[in-house]
């Protein structure tokens, strides 16, 4: 199949994308064997440009609300994963501003009252489960209430929890990132946790730079008009 083969794909990946809604439908023969066209072309080459920009489920998201004539929903998509490129660039920027605080002797930073691990897990977004986890790991070590046993979290406690929240979202792995947060802790850490924000901004501009053809990909499929069904 010459439209699986310019891709480096085997014929039934495509086959696979058509029955998944990634691509149009194909056409039949009288003997049922598809046929795929220029529409057919463009729709794969839109698809596979989604997948560095956005990722599977935005990629998929987006090509199958264009195969349903539901352009607003894809451009939703789109609009969701720039925004969320957004965030991250500003995280890592807030962090670099701050390496030398966050790299200073644990406990230099101002004093501020202990948090619960209710409270810590809302101010990251994520759950107090996930935070759990990360102690398992080796990453925090908040201190324990006397009597209770409710996890407490100073100030380097949530500044650890920010680190490891920001490694996670760059794609390191829990193994990864408590090396770099001990580091921290002891202070002169500063290389560790800077060559991890800069192989994230260099992921991240890599990711960048695919949006923009995968915006031009997606454009392309779209000026073709109608689309067969």
């Amino acid at each position: 199949m010459d439209l699986a083969r310019e891709h480096g794909l085997s014929a039934q990946a495509v086959r696979n994308y058509e029955r998944q809604g990634l691509i149009p439908a194909a056409g039949r023969t009288a003997t049922g064997h598809r046929t795929y066209t220029e529409v057919h072309r463009f729709a794969l080459r839109a698809f596979l440009a989604q997948l560095p920009a956005h990722g599977y489920a935005i990629g998929n998201e987006i090509m199958r609300a264009v195969n349903n004539d539901d352009v607003d929903v894809a451009l939703r998509a789109v609009d969701r994963s720039h925004a969320q490129l957004l965030r991250d660039r500003e995280t890592l920027d807030a962090v670099e501003a701050a390496i030398g605080v966050l790299t200073g002797p644990p406990g230099a930073g101002p004093a501020a009252r202990a948090l619960p691990v209710s409270a810590v897990a809302r101010h990251l977004g994520v759950t107090p489960a996930t935070l759990r986890k990360w102690e398992r790991a080796g990453i925090l070590s908040p201190q324990r209430e006397r009597g209770t046993g409710y996890r407490l979290y100073d100030a380097d406690d949530v500044r650890d929890a920010e680190l490891a929240h920001l490694l996670r979202r760059g794609g390191y792995l829990l193994s990864h990132i408590a090396p770099v947060i001990t580091q921290v802790r002891l202070a002169g850490g500063v290389e560790p946790l800077a060559e991890s924000l800069a192989g994230w901004r260099e992921r991240l501009a890599t990711r960048g730079r695919a949006m923009l053809t995968a915006a031009a990909r997606l454009d392309d499929y779209l000026l073709l008009g109608a689309r067969p069904h």
